[in-house]
Formats: structure tokens, C-alpha cells, sequence
């Protein structure tokens, strides 16, 4: 076996602002090696949806909100042409804050100090276009991600967790719910998303743009995104999405809410359980779902339905102030 590579032999990061099309193959290509190694995936949704895009504006004109910081192997210089990055970190804004996400190439870990100076560039990203709150996300933090974000001046936050169960849960419901109908349900799903989750930082505040862009993408599938209705209105919805990837294909409770207006009254176990009858008819036999930490009420409703823990996801938060970061590039 060949000697391992070392940090200390990696010089060279770049900030790209836009991804062009051999950038976003070879990120591509670095975060699949990534995922594959981990036994999850290496970045979340929103940051994988700004990669394939190649980053899109998020700000007021005059600044991108977007970048993808890439370090390559080298001493000085310019990475060469079809050079492939062996750590990448993106940084987006999703109009409230910052997020930022980073991986390394599996043959050089440990790494920390490569990891410390993406995200440092990222950081000094954000300096640069005013500051603000930043969130670096880290999928079963450990240790080494304690050490990055402390090195770069953030502090562990928000945890996220991701809870599982068995399917089919055996369990009854009695509501009526009907699949979405794109094209007719998105302006009344909208409203009663957004009064559900004003207090939410990335499922609050979306808008039709956000929601046609889930609509496009390949897992999308309105028999799975369950409405239930009174009196002619949205009362709740149970949003589901399917996991086909190995090594466990799992079926996930996606987005799920009940308008305020009828709260209190049972429907998130109901929606709950509809929605997790619904993935075991395609064959699921995981549920999962993520809840945050502090969602007392939620977390005890799921601890009732079986649902276990099966990892955490951290945020390391910290408030960037306009201008240079130290241990930005």
C-alpha cells in the first residue's frame, strides 16, 4: 500500500462563485466517493440542489450568495485544467442565513486542518458579502467536526435528529386524505406550510418557486404527499419521499404539519400514521424522519409511534461580522 497523502502537501484553494458544468461532474464525483465511504450521504438536500444548479442568487443584485470553495493537490498555483478536487465546501444563503456544508476525499483524512481552511474561505465569503448567521452542517458530527468548527470560531448549535422504525407499524388512523394535485394545491399548501413553520429556518418561508423546484426533481411523486382536508381547507399534510439508495432503502416522513387553526387535536399522529401506511404499500420496510432536538412535543409523539435515534446531524453556528474573517484565503 502506498504511502497516504498529507495536508501538509495541499496549498491550493479556490472560490468559484458559479460551478460550471466540469466543476459540478467533479464535485459530483468527490461528494459520491464521500457518501460511499461514510454509509450516508455527503451533503443534505438544499446544499445539493445549489451544487447542481451551480449556485443561484439568493441576495440582493451585486452579490451571489453562493460559492464553492475546492482544494486541490499542489504546492503554488492554479489548479491544472481538469484537475479533481480532493475537498470541497459550499457556502449558500437561504435569505435569513448562512449554511455551509464540507467533505474530504476518503484517502486524505484524517484532515482537519484542510477542512479548517475550506471552511475559513467560505467564512470569509460571508464577510465579504455582509456577514450574517452562518450554520455548518455536519451529518454524525464526531469529534474531528468539533475540532474544525472550533478552530474557525463556531460553536455546536442546533442538532437535528434523524429517528427511524420499523414498517409497517401495525398501527390504526382514520382520517381521509387525498394526494396532492400539482398544479391546483401548491398556493393553499404554501399558506398553511408557512403558518406552520414561521419559527422553522429552512422549512419556513417558502414560495412557489421553492416548491415547483421540489416538484421537478426525480423522487417527487404526489400520490405520496398526502392532504388532509376540512370543511374545505388544508387542515395538515404528511409529505413523504423515498429512499432507493443502498444500503437500506428507507421511506421518509419528508415535510409534515398541522395548520394552527387545528392543532390540538390528534392530527400529527394521524398524518403521521397515513403516511407511514403509504410507504410500507410501496414495500418500505424503514421509516424515517427528522425532528429537531428541541421539538419537545414532536420527539414525544415519535417516541410513542417507535420511532429510535439513528444519528445526529449538528450545526456549528456563529455570527460572521461584515468584512475579513480570520483564516479566510
Amino acid at each position: 500500500m502506498g504511502r497516504q497523502p498529507t495536508v501538509a502537501h495541499v496549498h491550493q484553494v479556490e472560490v468559484k462563485r458559479q460551478l460550471g458544468p466540469a466543476d459540478i461532474a467533479a464535485v459530483s464525483a468527490l461528494l459520491e466517493a464521500s457518501s460511499q465511504h461514510d454509509g450516508h450521504p455527503a451533503f443534505g438536500e438544499h446544499q445539493w440542489l445549489d451544487l447542481v444548479h451551480g449556485g443561484r442568487s439568493r441576495l440582493a443584485e451585486g452579490a451571489s450568495g453562493f460559492a464553492g470553495i475546492m482544494a486541490f493537490a499542489g504546492v503554488s498555483g492554479r489548479a491544472p485544467d481538469g484537475a479533481r478536487p480532493i475537498a470541497y465546501a459550499q457556502v449558500s444563503h437561504d435569505g435569513q442565513s448562512w449554511a455551509i456544508e464540507y467533505t474530504v476525499d476518503p484517502a486524505w483524512r484524517p484532515s482537519p486542518e484542510m477542512a479548517a481552511d475550506l471552511v475559513g474561505a467560505a467564512l470569509g465569503v460571508v464577510g465579504a458579502e455582509g456577514g450574517g448567521r452562518v450554520h455548518l452542517w455536519r451529518s454524525h458530527p464526531d469529534t474531528e467536526s468539533d475540532a474544525v468548527a472550533a478552530a474557525v470560531g463556531l460553536r455546536a448549535g442546533r442538532d437535528l435528529l434523524q429517528l427511524r422504525r420499523p414498517l409497517p407499524t401495525g398501527e390504526p388512523w382514520s382520517i381521509a386524505v387525498r394526494p396532492f394535485v400539482p398544479g391546483r394545491d401548491e398556493e393553499e399548501w404554501l399558506e398553511v406550510n408557512n403558518r406552520a413553520f414561521g419559527w422553522h429556518p429552512e422549512q419556513g418561508g417558502w414560495d412557489l418557486a421553492t416548491l415547483k423546484g421540489r416538484e421537478e426533481l426525480g423522487w417527487f411523486d404526489p400520490g405520496g404527499f398526502l392532504l388532509h382536508e376540512e370543511n374545505g381547507r388544508l387542515a395538515g399534510f404528511c409529505w413523504t419521499k423515498v429512499h432507493d439508495d443502498p444500503p437500506v432503502p428507507l421511506g421518509e416522513i419528508y415535510v409534515i404539519a398541522v395548520d394552527p387553526d387545528f392543532g390540538g387535536r390528534g392530527l400529527g399522529r394521524e398524518l403521521t400514521l397515513a403516511g407511514l401506511d403509504h410507504l410500507a404499500g410501496k414495500g418500505l420496510t424503514v421509516g424515517m424522519l427528522y425532528v429537531d432536538a428541541t421539538n419537545t412535543g414532536a420527539r414525544a409523539l415519535y417516541d410513542k409511534l417507535g420511532f429510535t435515534l439513528d444519528h445526529i446531524d449538528r450545526a456549528y453556528v456563529g455570527d460572521v461580522p461584515g468584512g475579513q474573517w480570520p483564516g479566510a484565503q
